[in-house]
């Protein structure tokens, strides 16, 4: 019997690579550093194809006509036209779940490395600065019994709660399209229009996703409602920020810092002006980056695969 041919744009390992070519015939590439002329031409008899984050538009799927499936390793997709595909019967599917504890545990060491000053402090010793008189010069700010702020409580906003609450002894407000019964009940957690959270938190973790509605949430108002002592934690998307207000923000101390893994542009233009600051840890969008967690993201993106081309069922369609 002839298998379903794939394009495979996203890493896997041999596990993971030798189950998909048990039910697939693969062809692999790096999608997101293919030329795009190139990619485009790869796709004429795919029926699926397995990416992390490459850019599906009207034009990538104008070049796959067979195409019935769009999996996306990533618990975000707003690399894919979603509604372009369901018109044309493709089914997209991401990876949710998987990765919550791991993006969860990259927050809470973004608050932890930019209060404490992990690494500006880390670059000091290096340098060898580090001098018996340094005394306050070398004081950062507390994370235990402070409050933090969740912009966006999904699963991974619950894990962060979690970990601040029970961990921690934080208290915890949140921002959501939804309450959520269970974080107010077994966390202490409470709900909290916007700007409310904004004026009363310490640590402000921005989780979600990219919609029209999201895009630039936090700008030079938001900013301008946060203490100044307050610190801002972004694993989003860089979009869900307008990054020069926010740069502004920190430059002029209007906030007390930031831990960003994710911005505007990626990679970071080596001119971005973050780059100079010193109230700022910046990390290379790494938030799910664990061997562990990423293979979880590739098996599901896969088994989504498989039951969309052998049976039309996705397990977590988007």
């Amino acid at each position: 019997m002839k298998k379903p041919r794939v394009l495979v744009g996203a890493a896997l390992n041999e596990t993971i690579g030798s189950y998909l070519e048990s039910f697939c015939d693969c062809e692999y590439c790096d999608a997101n550093h293919l030329p795009r002329k190139e990619l485009l031409g790869r796709l004429k008899d795919k029926e699926g194809v397995l990416l992390f984050g490459t850019k599906v538009d009207r034009e990538f799927l104008d070049a796959a006509p067979d195409l019935k499936a769009v999996c996306n390793v990533s618990v975000g997709y707003n690399n894919v036209d979603v509604e372009e595909a369901r018109e044309r019967g493709i089914t997209v599917t991401n990876t949710p779940g998987v990765l919550d504890e791991t993006v969860a545990d990259l927050i809470l060491s973004l608050m932890l490395s930019v209060s404490r000053r992990i690494v500006e402090l880390d670059s000091y010793v290096r340098a060898g600065g580090w001098k018996p008189s340094d005394g306050r010069n070398l004081y950062g700010r507390d994370v235990h019994h402070t409050r933090l702020g969740i912009i966006g409580m999904g699963r991974i906003g619950e894990a962060v709660a979690r970990r601040a609450a029970l961990g921690f002894s934080m208290a915890v407000g949140y921002n959501n399209r939804n309450r959520k019964p269970d974080a107010e009940e077994k966390l202490g957690a409470v709900y909290q229009d916007l700007e409310t959270l904004l004026k009363e938190s310490d640590f402000i973790v921005l989780m979600t996703p990219l919609t029209e509605e999201t895009r630039g949430m936090i700008g030079r108002r938001e900013f301008s409602l946060m203490k100044r002592t307050a610190f801002f934690i972004n694993a989003s998307r860089g979009q869900t920020v307008d990054e020069a207000a926010m740069i502004e923000a920190l430059q002029n101390g209007t906030i007390a810092g930031a831990g960003l893994d994710v911005f505007e542009q990626e990679p970071v233009s080596p001119e971005n002006p973050l780059l100079k600051l010193g109230n700022v840890v910046l990390l290379p969008h790494i938030g799910s980056a664990t061997d562990r967690t990423r293979n979880d993201m590739a098996r599901l993106a896969v088994e989504n695969l498989k039951g969309i081309l052998e049976s039309g069922q996705a397990l977590t369609p988007v």
